[in-house]
Formats: C-alpha cells, sequence, structure tokens
C-alpha cells in the first residue's frame, strides 16, 4: 500500500478521533505529562526492542547467517526507522534484508521466511497475553460470552503457530522454542512501556482495562494499513472505552504518548541508517 493511501487512512481516522474527544482536555493530559516517568517507558519500549533483535538473530541461526549483536540491534533501528518514517519506500524490513543479503550467502526466500517469523511470532504472544487482559478486565463484563472464544484463542495460538512453522516453515523449528521465549519479553517489555506511561498521565486505576485495548490495539496497529499505526491505535480506543471503565481523552493522550516513544526510538534509525547507506555505497 503506497504511502500516500496510509496517509490519507491515518487522517481520516484521526479525523474521527479528535472530532468526538474533548480536545482542551486531551492537550492539558499530554502537557501535564510525568517527564521522568516518561523517560523509563522510553527505555523500557527500547529494551523491549532490543529483545526483539535477539529474537531475529535467533531466527537467522537455522540458515546460518551469524552477525554480531551490534550489527544486529542497528539493524532493529535501520528497520524501525524504514518502517514509521519512509513506509512508501522499500521499507524496513525489506532493506534489512538487502543489507545481508550483500554480506551473507543465503537464499533470499531463506531471509524473507525469517523476516516473516519474526512478525508472526511477536504477534502469536500478543494475541495471547491481549487475551489474557481480556479475561480479566471489565471487558469480559460486557460481553460474558466472548470469554470462551479468548480463552480458546489464548489455547490455541502457540500450538496453531508451532503446527505453521513445522508445516510450512520446517527449517525453522529449531528456533521455535527460544524465539518464543523472546517474544514473551518482547510484549513484557511494551506492557512495562505502557504502564510508565499510564501512570505518567496520572493514571491510578483500571490498568487492566487500559492494557486490554493497548494489547488490542497492538494487534490492529500491525496490519499495514496506517502510517505506524497511527490512527489505528486511536480508534481502537475510542470505540473501546465505552466497553471499559477508562476516560477518553486519557485514552487517547496515551495513544499519543505511545506514538512518541515510537518515533523517538525510530529516529535513531537515521543516523545507522545513514551509516550503512555511506558504507555499501547506496
Amino acid at each position: 500500500m503506497g504511502f500516500l493511501v496510509k496517509l490519507l487512512i491515518s487522517a481520516i481516522a484521526l479525523y474521527f478521533v479528535f472530532r468526538k474527544i474533548d480536545l482542551e482536555e486531551a492537550l492539558h493530559a499530554l502537557t501535564n505529562v510525568n517527564v521522568g516517568l516518561f523517560i523509563l517507558a522510553f527505555l523500557a519500549f527500547n529494551l523491549s526492542k532490543i529483545i526483539a533483535a535477539f529474537r531475529f538473530k535467533a531466527f537467522l541461526q537455522p540458515i546460518d547467517v551469524h552477525i554480531s549483536d551490534g550489527y544486529n540491534i542497528r539493524l532493529l533501528y535501520i528497520g524501525m526507522f524504514y518502517n514509521l518514517f519512509l513506509p512508501g519506500s522499500i521499507g524496513g524490513d525489506g532493506y534489512k534484508i538487502y543489507l545481508l543479503k550483500q554480506q551473507q550467502d543465503v537464499k533470499t526466500k531463506h531471509l524473507v521466511s525469517a523476516t516473516l517469523l519474526d512478525r508472526i511470532s511477536g504477534l502469536v504472544i500478543l494475541v495471547v497475553m491481549a487475551g489474557i487482559f481480556l479475561l480479566f478486565s471489565t471487558f469480559s463484563l460486557s460481553l460474558p460470552y466472548f470469554d470462551t472464544l479468548v480463552v480458546l484463542a489464548i489455547l490455541l495460538a502457540i500450538p496453531l503457530y508451532f503446527l505453521l512453522v513445522k508445516i510450512v516453515f520446517p527449517l525453522f523449528v529449531p528456533a521455535f522454542f527460544s524465539t518464543s521465549h523472546y517474544s514473551f519479553w518482547v510484549q513484557a517489555g511494551q506492557v512495562l512501556s505502557a504502564v510508565l506511561l499510564l501512570m505518567s498521565l496520572s493514571v491510578s486505576s483500571y490498568y487492566l482495562d487500559y492494557l486490554t485495548l493497548f494489547m488490542i490495539s497492538s494487534v490492529v496497529a500491525v496490519l499495514p494499513f496506517t502510517i505506524g499505526g497511527v490512527g489505528a491505535r486511536e480508534l481502537v480506543f475510542l470505540y473501546g472505552f465505552s466497553y471499559l471503565n477508562i476516560d477518553k481523552e486519557t485514552a487517547i493522550t496515551f495513544t499519543i504518548l505511545f506514538f512518541l516513544v515510537t518515533a523517538l526510538t525510530s529516529l535513531a534509525g537515521l543516523f545507522v541508517a545513514s551509516k550503512e547507506k555511506s558504507k555499501h555505497n547506496l
């Protein structure tokens, strides 16, 4: 999907969101953020991303691609920068594959498979954790029969993912357990970041409700329809708040803060990408 289309979808989504909230109240919440807690949330988010880099490296091992930890982390930040700020170009994942292909004697399809599984692994654990938060949130009180479906999703997500790897990507079966373990800690780091952001907004109750929508919005944000999930997260919080005991303006302000954390982190990839481009004469 082209950059302009993604930009249009994000703009339309944000338009609907900001029409339905009290902008003055949201701005007040945004300008009264606890800076110290925001910085801690930023650090927690970066820690989760560094763990994600080690997960990607674990996926590279079955295809005999060996890179240093430092270069692996640099690839992570390059990918984040390209995915968020240059969604209409080659894309972060594509650029990482290109760089690795230039340096390693490996089939492109194997690099593509490793990159795809890296995404799927994170998404599976995300779905499981979102389901667990759902069960303990006030959302389950609104839709009691929904609990059964959620429990089934929790129980089946990882086994179905394992079957997918075994049948479609058998080469990567040896990396299944280690990468799934990494994925858990990636999502745990993101949850910690979210909790710290909520604390920075002086939220003192209904944390599970906020975190439930955060996890669901993270699943939605994975879909490549918007720029960095902008608009998608806000819509999830906007329409989800009616089922949960959370404040609408605070919820939207939280999504803005999380995007700021993501954007600031991704900007680090600009400097890394420039260095790698000069190194490879791009």
